[in-house]
């Protein structure tokens, strides 16, 4: 938070903003991880979250740079409504796995998700210079998919039945995309020596 309890904003965007983690926060988060609403598209094994094992991920993220999360805010009331971030980086390979979860029940389907993902990316390629990003998605999560792939995202393959949720195995689906096949909406000015 700034001198006047405002949250530190990294990135703006017409409808949400990114800030950095906040230790003030890790009650939201951890009920967030507890919602199994919210994880159901994550792709790890549900169980309960406590209040240390959120501790020992806020220590572990904040002193790493291999994992680079951010607090999406709606950015009208700058309310938290999720996490999203780049997860693995290689610097040297200038790689990274995009994570995204808007975990505001009333904020998703709504474009939010959309417009996260274009931020983070944005700061993937343009800010870090990264070349390529990947994620992926169980094959169940339509929406998630949508998303991706309006953003740019191409499908580079499937782990077929890889997953069990709900007592069925489902696909993980393997997505990508290039540097070159982005255009940033906010940080390509910012970052644009060549004047």
């Amino acid at each position: 938070m700034d001198e006047h309890g405002r949250p530190i904003i990294n990135i703006t965007g017409e409808r949400v903003a990114l800030g950095p983690i906040r230790e003030d926060l890790l009650p939201l988060y951890e009920r967030w991880e507890n919602d199994w609403e919210v994880i159901r598209t994550h792709i790890q094994t549900p169980m309960p979250m406590t209040a240390e094992i959120m501790r020992r991920w806020f220590e572990r993220v904040r002193t790493g740079a291999e994992r680079l999360p951010f607090t999406v805010y709606e950015r009208e009331q700058m309310q938290p409504i999720g996490i999203s971030g780049l997860m693995g980086v290689d610097f040297r390979n200038r790689t990274a796995e995009l994570s995204i979860t808007i975990a505001e029940s009333n904020f998703r389907g709504r474009g939010y998700g959309t417009e996260t993902a274009g931020l983070v990316l944005d700061y993937a390629f343009s800010a870090l210079g990264l070349r390529s990003v990947m994620l992926t998605a169980v094959d169940y999560n339509a929406a998630g998919l949508r998303v991706y792939e309006k953003l740019g995202f191409r499908e580079i393959g499937r782990r077929r039945e890889a997953f069990l949720f709900g007592g069925h195995f489902r696909d993980v689906v393997y997505m990508d995309i290039l540097a070159s096949e982005f255009d940033s909406p906010v940080l390509s000015n910012l970052f644009d020596t060549s004047s």
